[in-house]
């Protein structure tokens, strides 16, 4: 099979590598019909992830159909349509039964395109497969379905749970690319008062305006205001840079959240010095990825609008050419960047 394939920092490339076989009974193979590209391979492909090694197949969001499956495997059957989380979950260990999957210690969590080869390629193997994969009804786009498998969960799950957004706050959003758009767009289901996204980028901010908050603005007079005035109830960090993670201890009123979702390649200063006698609850996470079929429903039947959020699509082949518009995204505006079977 064809498969996008990392070679160190700097270096990708579309290879033909060996097809996945069933490794595990607890397996399953998925033809991957749609995936992506992350933030976060754009932190291995810079080195910002050791643990990467080169050969690693990368990638960890994908939708596709279910080829073959492993002994152990009862609620899957060839030919099923499945959105493939993006943490796989043995089911069993403590952190799974206490709903914290991407901590499992049977040898899940955050693998896929990490530990081992992940989706963006032809096929994938897919550990645990009963516990991290989710049937995709047939009325479900594969542009909305495959944000399904971290994008949205992570802005739920780890940004508007983890801050405790509530009716009537004020949410500030720093950085306004994919996953923190997509913040915007669940908060709203908790009716906060006013919805703030800040970012340096100009192509961005104009993405921000069509998602539709209050305002969408480089940081500057607002953030101000909020630093010198009562601040903001919640502040979500969704920029992965050391400066933003700065701008929301200076936006976050006394007693407020701020839930980091940025994925930091470099050392963050916390300034305690300012933040000691605030109250201030700092949440940091990695996303479980349980809040799938939830959202998966919220989607299917039209209370959550995220198509949006798919800015460009492209055939598997050109996997390169998708690295390269979404690395420039902040000149270019481009948010998620999904890529078809053809």
């Amino acid at each position: 099979m064809r498969a996008l394939v990392y070679h160190g920092p700097g270096q990708i490339s579309w290879d033909t590598v060996t097809d996945p076989a069933i490794e595990d009974p607890a397996d399953a193979v998925v033809r991957v019909d749609a995936t992506t590209v992350c933030g976060t391979d754009l932190h291995i492909l810079r080195g910002d992830l050791p643990e990467v090694k080169p050969g690693t197949v990368l990638g960890h969001e994908a939708v596709g159909e279910v080829m073959e499956v492993g002994s152990d495997v009862h609620h899957l059957r060839p030919g099923d349509q499945v959105i493939v989380s993006s943490v796989s979950a043995c089911g069993h260990c403590p952190a799974c039964r206490d709903t914290m999957r991407g901590q499992c210690r049977e040898g899940g969590g955050w693998i896929l395109g990490n530990l081992i080869n992940g989706t963006q390629a032809e096929f994938v193997r897919v550990p645990f497969a009963d516990f991290s994969t989710h049937r995709r009804p047939s009325s479900l786009p594969l542009d909305d379905a495959v944000l399904l498998a971290e994008v949205l969960p992570t802005a739920y799950e780890v940004g508007v749970r983890n801050g405790q957004v509530g009716p009537g706050d004020t949410l500030v959003v720093v950085g306004a690319g994919p996953v923190g758009l997509a913040c915007v767009v669940v908060a709203r289901l908790y009716s906060p008062r006013r919805i703030i996204v800040v970012d340096l980028s100009s192509a961005r901010l104009e993405a921000a305006a069509r998602i539709g908050p209050d305002a969408a603005e480089l940081p500057g007079k607002m953030i101000a205001e909020l630093s010198e005035g009562p601040g903001a109830d919640v502040v979500i960090e969704a920029s992965g840079e050391p400066d933003g993670f700065v701008l929301c201890t200076r936006a976050v009123r006394a007693g407020g959240h701020i839930a980091n979702i940025g994925t930091h390649g470099k050392p963050v200063t916390l300034h305690l010095e300012s933040l000691w006698h605030k109250n201030v609850t700092i949440s940091t996470g990695q996303v479980d990825t349980y809040s799938i079929p939830w959202l998966l429903e919220l989607v299917r039947f039209g209370r959550l609008h995220v198509s949006q959020l798919v800015t460009r699509t492209f055939g598997l082949d050109r996997m390169e050419d998708a690295y390269e518009v979404f690395s420039h995204g902040t000149t270019t505006g481009a948010l998620k960047v999904v890529l078809h079977r053809e």
